[in-house]
C-alpha cells in the first residue's frame, strides 16, 4: 500500500504495563504541511475522481491531522495508536496518569476522553449469529438456467432483489471497489471460494486498525463470511452479488472486546476506504452497549448523527461513498432497536428477511430515535448461503451481517451501471424500487428493493427490446402534470394501468391496448391537481406485472 494514502501513526507500546485508551481531540489543523491545493499528497487519483464526478469539494476534513500535534502527544510518553482526519484527533494508549496530564497541557489539545481498556474479555460479539450446514439437493436448476451464472442455492438471496436480472445485463461489479470494514478475514487467503479474487488480483489491500498491521487473515472469521456473499465464487454452491468486484479488507473490530474505541477504529477505516478510492463501504458491525457500562449508548443516541460511528458513516457519504450497513440482530433482545452506524442519516441500513421476504425475529427494529425510516431496506439474512471459513465449502448463516453485504454487492453493480449517479441519489433510487416504498415501517423500512426495476428506470430504455414484455422510459420522475411510459409487447395484449397514492387510494384505472412485437407509447395526463407526494404506478397484463414509485412535485 502506498503510504501516501495511509497517513496514520501507529506507535504502539509493547510493554506489559496495563494501558487505557483515550481519544485526544485537537483544536485545529493550523500550520499543516498538507494543502487543499495538492490533494494527491493524501488522496488517491480515484478518490479525487469520485469527488470530481459528484461535484464534491476537497475541504479541511480531507487534510491529515497535523503531524506536529501528533508528535507532541507522543513526546509525553503516550503511545499514539491511530489518528482520524475527519474527527481531527488521535487514539492513544496511556500507561501513566502523568501522560494524560501532559497531553491536556498541550495548547492545541481541546479534550481527552477515555474510550476503552486494553484487557480483552472472553465474549464474542457475533455469538448471537447462528450457522447450519447447507441442506443437500438445494440447487434450483430450473431457475438457474435463466442465467449464465450457476448460483446453486445462493440463487434466492440474489434473485429476490432482482440481482440475477442485473447480472444478466452484464453488471457484476467489474472495475468497482468495495471496502469491507469488519472483525477479521480469517483464512480468506486460503479458501477456495475466494480463488478467483486472488488469482485476478482483486484483493486490492488490507489493513488491521486494531493492531496496526497488514495481516487480516489470522483474526476473526466474520469478515470472510461477509466477503463470500459479495465476492465468493463456487459455481453450483455460492456466487456473490458482486462477483467481479475488487475489495479492500479492513479490520476495525476486536471481537473479544466491546469498547467505544472501536468506533474510532471504524472511522479511521472509513477514512482509509475514502482515501484509496473505494466506491462502496459494507460494514456488518454495530454498537449499542459496551464492556464498560459508562460508555453505553442509549436509544436516544441513535439519532443519526451523534455516535462516532454514525458521524463517520455520514462523513464517508459526504465524500461520495455509498455506505451500506447491517441493521443489527437485537430484535429479540432488550435493546430491540437498530445500533450504530445503522442509525446514520446517510447510510443504507439493511434488515434481515427469510427466504420468502418476511422479516426475521432477530432483525433489529427502527425507527431511529429522531423518527427517520430505519432500517432502510431488507434482504435475505435468514439462512443466507455463506462460505465455511473452517472448511472448503458453504453453509447457511443467520444475521443482518449477511443481509447487508448481499445488498451491498448489488448496490455496487447498480453504481457500475450508472457511474455518474451520486451516491445518495443511488440509494434513493434503490429505496424507491422497494416493495413498500409508499408505506414504510419499522421492520423493513421501504421494503425489499428491485434492482432490476431500478436499473430499468435509470437506464431509460432497455438494451434488448424484443426478448420479453417490458415497461421502460417512465418519465418524468418527479412528475408534475403528466407521466409517459413505453411498453414493448411480444404479442397483442391488454394492459391495465393503475396509479395509487400513499394511502392506497386508486387515482387512475385504465385499460390500453399493446400491439405485439412493437414499442407502444402511452401518456397519462391531467395529473396537475394531485397532491405532492409519493405514488405507486402499476402496469400489468395477463402474464406480466410491473410496479414502481413516482414522486409528484
Amino acid at each position: 500500500m502506498k503510504k501516501i494514502y495511509l497517513i496514520y501513526f501507529l506507535i504502539i507500546s509493547i510493554s506489559g504495563v496495563s494501558q487505557t485508551k483515550y481519544w485526544v481531540q485537537f483544536h485545529d489543523k493550523n500550520n499543516s504541511p498538507y494543502s487543499l491545493s495538492t490533494p494527491s499528497q493524501y488522496l488517491s487519483a480515484r478518490a479525487i475522481a469520485r469527488r470530481t464526478t459528484q461535484g464534491i469539494a476537497i475541504d479541511s476534513t480531507d487534510l491529515p491531522v497535523n503531524p506536529t500535534y501528533v508528535a507532541g502527544v507522543a513526546a509525553t510518553g503516550a503511545a499514539v495508536h491511530t489518528t482520524s482526519k475527519w474527527f481531527n484527533g488521535c487514539v492513544v494508549f496511556i500507561s501513566n496518569p502523568s501522560q494524560l496530564t501532559a497531553i491536556a497541557a498541550l495548547p492545541y489539545v481541546v479534550s481527552n476522553t477515555a474510550v476503552g481498556a486494553r484487557v480483552a474479555n472472553t465474549n464474542d460479539k457475533f455469538s448471537e449469529e447462528t450457522f447450519s450446514p447447507l441442506p443437500q439437493n438445494t440447487q434450483r436448476t430450473g431457475e438457474i438456467s435463466s442465467s449464465s451464472l450457476n448460483y446453486g442455492p445462493s440463487f434466492n438471496q440474489i434473485n429476490m432483489l432482482g440481482g440475477v436480472c442485473l447480472h444478466n445485463a452484464g453488471f457484476r461489479g467489474q472495475g468497482m471497489q468495495i471496502a469491507i470494514i469488519d472483525a477479521g478475514f480469517y483464512n480468506a487467503n486460503n479458501l477456495p471460494v475466494f480463488d478467483t479474487l486472488f488469482l485476478n488480483n482483486r484483493i486490492l489491500g488490507t489493513w488491521d486498525f486494531v493492531t496496526g498491521e497488514a495481516n487480516v487473515y489470522d483474526d476473526h472469521q466474520h469478515g470472510s463470511e461477509v466477503l463470500s456473499t459479495m465476492g465468493g465464487n463456487i459455481p453450483g454452491q455460492l456466487v456473490g452479488t458482486a462477483p467481479d468486484a475488487s475489495f479492500w479488507l479492513l479490520r476495525s473490530e476486536e471481537a473479544a472486546t466491546e469498547y467505544v474505541v472501536e468506533e474510532y477504529y471504524w472511522a479511521t477505516a472509513a477514512e482509509y476506504a475514502d482515501s484509496v478510492g473505494a466506491d462502496v463501504i459494507n460494514s456488518s458491525l454495530g454498537y449499542t452497549e459496551f464492556d464498560d457500562a459508562t460508555e453505553n449508548h442509549t436509544y436516544a443516541d441513535m439519532n443519526g448523527h451523534t455516535t462516532p460511528c454514525a458521524r463517520a458513516a455520514n462523513f464517508a457519504a459526504r465524500k461520495g461513498i455509498a455506505v451500506v450497513v447491517a441493521a443489527g440482530n437485537s430484535g429479540q433482545s432488550p435493546w430491540f432497536y437498530i445500533g450504530t452506524p445503522a442509525d446514520a442519516d446517510s447510510a443504507l441500513a439493511v434488515a434481515a428477511t427469510d427466504a420468502s421476504g418476511v422479516v426475521t425475529g432477530f432483525s433489529s427494529r427502527g425507527p431511529s430515535s429522531d423518527g427517520d425510516v430505519k432500517p432502510n431496506v431488507g434482504a435475505q439474512g435468514g439462512n443466507s448461503v455463506i462460505c465455511d471459513p473452517f472448511g472448503t465449502g458453504t453453509m447457511t448463516g443467520n444475521g443482518t451481517s449477511f443481509a447487508s453485504p448481499i445488498m451491498c454487492g448489488l448496490v455496487t453493480c447498480l453504481l457500475q451501471a450508472h457511474p455518474a449517479l451520486g451516491n445518495m441519489q443511488l440509494l434513493q433510487e434503490i429505496e424507491m424500487s422497494a416493495s413498500q416504498y409508499s408505506m414504510p415501517d419499522s421492520l423493513l423500512g421501504y421494503g425489499i428493493p428491485d434492482f432490476c426495476a431500478a436499473n430499468l428506470y435509470l437506464s431509460g430504455n432497455p438494451k434488448d427490446l424484443g426478448t420479453e414484455n417490458i415497461v421502460y422510459d417512465i418519465t418524468p420522475n418527479p412528475f408534475s402534470t403528466s407521466i409517459s411510459f413505453s411498453f414493448f409487447a411480444l404479442g397483442d395484449q391488454k394492459l391495465t394501468v393503475r396509479l395509487f397514492d400513499m394511502q392506497g387510494k386508486l387515482i387512475v384505472d385504465e385499460q390500453v391496448s399493446a400491439y405485439g412485437n412493437s414499442e407502444n407509447h402511452y401518456k397519462m395526463e391531467q395529473l396537475n391537481d394531485l397532491a405532492k407526494g409519493v405514488y405507486s404506478l402499476q402496469i400489468y397484463s395477463a402474464d406480466y406485472y410491473f410496479s414502481t414509485k413516482l414522486v409528484k412535485e
